[in-house]
């Protein structure tokens, strides 16, 4: 959620950028000010853009990202980080008609702006062509007259002493998960049968029978394997462990590689010749084995706020040799070194025999193991703990997942970053990178022993 709301401000700092001749209704003021401005505003220049304009209507307040006159009435474009137009956008375009008009601007045409994903950045500050400006007038135009009813009801909840008693289901997650949540979910039990991997539909049949817990499952009831070893695994407390795993684990040769990638996504591209959105390495951790159990660690990190990816193509090809297996924990690095070898062709087919070389840790756990403390995950972060509880993550400072490596690294680059704050987040960015591929170590060496 971090992330997303600093690249929503950076974008709409953008915008403002783009619309050089518009103006601002200060976030900061109070509601009745800024109502006051905006109607100013659009009474001494409606013809240019105004950024935040502020209106209400029914106890319903809404801040335009872009308003300003057509030729017939007004024009309304709100902006998203998005890279398409998704169904919960409209609505929220809707709710924003509904009020303006109601309030006594009537709006022509509706546009919403999101990202496009084809947009290749030149350089030089030249955004133009980032935003793909979406008529949504006509398939706004049906939703349009339920919004009054969905006013209704949603002051009619709020005026009520006592929050609603609604079960909790999948609307608890989209289009983004509810903070109340876990207040709202069922607290009984230790093992709900949300925690089935994939459990979808099942999940939903389980309630319907009032079954809530792992363990309350009737033997036979489940039809998926993973399922089933998950429900065995929990009734037993006892962790599930296939010989497959360890065989095939000890038929894999040294020297053995531990491969981690960090890469960061700007929604809006800061180096030339990159896309939004597009997955760019800077950061990468390697623990190698050269003979058994002689592990040394090697690392990349590049801090200097330069396009990182060459310098960190380079540096992987030299330190990963020309054979052994390369471990890694989903399909992530292998995407990584395609979408490499695409941008650097001279590169690409040391990268293509390096991808040649991965060995997908996840596919092989998740069909021979399960503890009942993964919870239904898993990630290296619910794995770890089952197989070597003296690592933890919980120990990292601000570090300690993906978003916040990004977080970190945005931060790292930034010229305004004083020294020792630069210092600081470099250090907690290769304690954390390092671990997860340490963390690799110990679950192959786990699963050898077991």
């Amino acid at each position: 959620m971090r992330r997303r709301l600093e690249q929503g401000r950076e974008l709409d700092a953008l915008v403002h950028r783009l619309y050089p001749d518009g103006a601002l209704i200060d976030e900061k003021l109070s509601l009745p000010d800024a109502l006051r401005d905006t109607a100013s505003h659009l009474v001494r220049s409606p013809q240019h853009p105004l950024f935040e304009a502020t209106f209400s209507q029914q106890g319903v307040v809404v801040r335009a990202d872009v308003f300003r006159s057509g030729e017939n009435g007004y024009q309304l474009t709100e902006v998203k980080s998005s890279t398409r137009v998704k169904p919960y956008h409209l609505l929220d375009c809707a709710v924003q008609n509904w009020v303006i008009s109601a309030a006594g601007y009537p709006i022509e045409k509706t546009f919403l702006a999101h990202i496009d994903t084809r947009f290749l950045y030149r350089g030089d500050g030249d955004y133009s062509g980032l935003l793909r400006r979406v008529d949504v007038s006509e398939r706004i135009a049906e939703l349009i007259p339920e919004v009054p009813g969905l006013v209704t009801a949603c002051l009619e909840t709020l005026s009520r002493p006592e929050e609603p008693d609604i079960a909790t289901g999948p609307h608890c997650t989209r289009p983004f998960s509810c903070p109340f949540k876990g207040h709202c979910g069922p607290s009984t039990t230790e093992y709900p049968t949300s925690l089935l991997p994939g459990g979808g539909h099942i999940i939903k049949e389980l309630a319907e029978q009032g079954i809530q817990d792992i363990r309350d499952i009737p033997d036979g009831r489940l039809q998926k394997p993973l399922h089933r070893r998950v429900r065995q695994a929990t009734i037993s407390g006892q962790a599930y462990i296939g010989q497959e795993i360890r065989q095939t684990l000890l038929e894999l040769p040294c020297p053995r590689y531990y491969l981690d990638f960090e890469s960061i996504q700007f929604s809006i591209p800061r180096w030339s010749e990159t896309r939004p959105y597009q997955q760019l390495p800077f950061q990468w951790s390697c623990h190698i084995e050269g003979t058994p159990g002689e592990i040394r660690h090697e690392e990349f990190l590049e801090e200097s706020g330069k396009p990182p990816m060459r310098l960190c193509v380079e540096a992987l090809i030299d330190t990963l040799g020309n054979e052994g297996p390369i471990f890694c924990y989903s399909r992530y690095e292998r995407t990584v070194m395609y979408q490499l070898a695409a941008r650097f062709p001279d590169l690409a087919p040391g990268l293509n025999a390096l991808a040649e070389r991965l060995f997908d840790l996840l596919p092989l756990i998740k069909a021979h193991y399960y503890h009942p403390e993964m919870k239904g995950s898993y990630s290296v972060k619910a794995v770890l703990p089952t197989v070597a509880p003296e690592l933890s993550y919980d120990e990292l400072a601000e570090v300690h997942d993906g978003v916040g490596a990004q977080l970190a690294y945005e931060q790292l680059i930034d010229p305004d970053t004083e020294a020792q704050r630069r210092r600081a987040l470099s250090n907690q960015l290769r304690e954390y990178c390092r671990l997860d591929t340490l963390a690799m170590v110990r679950i192959v060496q786990f699963f050898e022993k077991a």
